[in-house]
């Protein structure tokens, strides 16, 4: 594990926010990520001021059937079959 790596870890889990890169054979973007635990009014402004706007939350298959957030579309043909569920706001 690189020097880069073991710092981004330990700023994660001190629930810092970090840049993640996917590769640039899947859609060469960056995330800002934090642990949501962490969440905080100001870094979530913070993320909606400097980034698309969209603020995405993992959730499992069960937590958003209880939640009852459906799939956003009943036949995904995104090529990376991103499982996005309907948006909300809170």
């Amino acid at each position: 594990m690189t020097d880069e790596l073991k710092k981004a870890l330990d700023d994660y889990r001190a629930g810092q926010m970090i840049i993640v890169t996917d590769d640039e054979k899947r859609e060469n973007e960056a995330d800002l990520v934090f642990s949501a635990q962490f969440a905080t009014q100001d870094k979530l402004a913070f993320m909606i001021r400097h980034t698309s706007g969209v603020v995405c939350v993992a959730v499992t298959a069960d937590r958003a059937r209880t939640l009852d957030l459906p799939q956003m579309v009943s036949n995904n043909q995104d090529l990376k079959h991103t499982a996005f569920t309907v948006s909300v706001d809170y």
